[in-house]
């Protein structure tokens, strides 16, 4: 039997649409952590085990150890006295930073109704994508003007601020009953999706692949298929498998993955791809990057605000992909006659699109799921992002090198003993260094290369418009 104190990890999911004082300070408190753990942009392998702990034992415990790690962790990087102890530090601080991201958004799914979490929702998604922005132009001046330590020790006042309000503000639930922490379940997808992070990362090696550029793959594939196996049997799986019977959270952790291919896959390429053609420093393309954030936040609370009014939220996703499959057709006329402003407006379009997605799919599969397991399916879509990220590195870049290496096949003789790596090897520098109409042609078969890409892409964001079709146009309902 279930004995809970009187104060619950949040309020009841009747609350009013109001919230009280104290739910808008957890709220905050949520939105700062998460803040704090896009800076560092920690890889998300240890989610499903903060998700469902989150789930056994309430949110507050669960987050504030979260939150110590990551300051722990923050603290010796700062102090690093050598390579070796900063690895091990930032190995700590990815440790505690991992749970942030899911259990601030299962925060959010606890404080609030079904349909009101889709307002709140929207207002992190903003904070996920202004501090994306952020994160580097803060990390360059406090490295230029403290130092490189200071990129992490500036973490411990937020941090101790945000521990402290949500140490008194967050309510407790402790019961009587007890778990069984699946961990070998939990160790099993933490191998199999760091394998497949980490695959996707090593295939941009330069050198080509070697024996770990096929082992990773296998080692996934393993490590997967013995975490299924894990699940049917264990007794508190960290990932409920009877989650996919239901078609909402089937349909979008299939669309999360394929998202996280076609948006956060595509950053990489994209920078390379305009620094190139234009010539301009990574600081400058940087701020092409701008527009895309300043969109998504605009878009990511409108559409919040307009779940949270109506209740519907099918024409979003499904609206997002159209519009991502057709800039990706646009960027097939883009080459290094296109103006900077053009590039700029296609990247706010590029927003627009993850602006109706991202925390869209967030409450999707929150409102599709009972509530005792809002941080298994939150760590599910984080995790379906993080695989869907690091595939889109891997199988993009693959299709961008085989389309490069036969546009370099067909490069006149005077330019391919200029680039004795072929197009492959053509860096923004080097681009720049080209007799005029040499680099023309190099160009023009440059993006030619990456035309193929992009239709590979395209291709992809249709693919996912078509799943997002499937879903089922339910209404949320105002109350849980």
């Amino acid at each position: 039997m279930t004995v809970e104190q009187t104060l619950p990890d949040a309020p009841p999911v009747e609350a009013q649409a109001r919230p009280d004082l104290t739910t808008l300070i957890v709220y905050f408190g949520a939105l700062v952590a998460m803040f704090m753990a896009t800076i560092d942009m920690q890889i998300a392998a240890v989610s499903p085990f903060y998700g469902k702990l989150g789930d056994m034992y309430g949110r507050k415990n669960v987050v504030l150890t979260a939150i110590g790690l990551f300051l722990l962790g923050s603290l010796v990087c700062g102090m690093a006295w050598s390579m070796e102890s900063l690895i091990a530090a930032r190995v700590l601080q990815g440790i505690g930073g991992g749970g942030l991201m899911v259990s601030a958004f299962a925060m959010i799914g606890e404080l609030f109704s079904p349909r009101d979490r889709a307002k709140y929702q929207g207002y992190s998604s903003a904070v996920f994508a202004l501090s994306s922005v952020l994160g580097p132009l803060a990390g360059g001046y406090i490295t230029s003007l403290f130092g490189w330590r200071w990129v992490f020790l500036v973490n411990l006042p937020i941090g101790i601020i945000v521990l402290a309000v949500l140490a008194f503000a967050m309510r407790s639930r402790f019961n009587e009953k007890r778990h069984r922490i699946d961990y070998l379940g939990g160790a099993l997808l933490a191998i199999g999706t760091t394998a497949i992070v980490y695959w996707g990362y090593h295939v941009l090696d330069p050198n080509g692949p070697d024996l770990i550029t096929f082992a990773l793959p296998l080692l996934a594939v393993a490590a997967i298929t013995l975490f299924v196996m894990v699940e049917r049997r264990a007794e508190e799986p960290i990932v409920p498998l009877r989650l996919f019977g239901n078609s909402t959270v089937s349909i979008v952790s299939g669309v999360s993955l394929v998202a996280g291919t076609v948006t956060l896959g595509m950053f990489f390429y994209f920078a390379l791809y305009m620094q190139t053609l234009t010539g301009l420093s990574p600081a400058e393309v940087g701020f092409l990057f701008l527009p895309a954030s300043l969109t998504s936040m605009v878009i990511s609370i409108v559409a919040g605000r307009v779940i949270a009014a109506t209740g519907r939220y099918k024409w979003m996703p499904v609206v997002a992909m159209a519009i991502g499959g057709f800039l990706m057709l646009g960027f097939v006329l883009t080459n290094q006659h296109t103006p900077i402003w053009v590039l700029a407006t296609m990247m706010a379009v590029f927003g627009i699109s993850m602006g109706l997605q991202f925390q869209v799919l967030i409450v999707a599969i929150q409102a599709a799921a009972p509530l005792q397991d809002i941080g298994a399916v939150t760590s599910l879509i984080t995790q379906a992002r993080t695989l869907g990220a690091s595939l889109g590195l891997a199988l993009n870049g693959a299709v961008m090198i085989w389309a490069l290496n036969r546009q370099t096949s067909e490069l006149p003789t005077e330019a391919a003993v200029l680039l004795p790596q072929g197009l492959n090897g053509l860096t923004p520098h080097l681009a720049s260094s080209l007799p005029g109409a040499i680099r023309e042609v190099v160009l023009d078969h440059y993006s030619s290369g990456f035309n193929v890409m992009f239709i590979w892409v395209a291709a992809l964001y249709f693919v996912a418009m078509g799943l997002t079709l499937l879903l089922e146009d339910k209404e949320i309902p105002k109350r849980g």
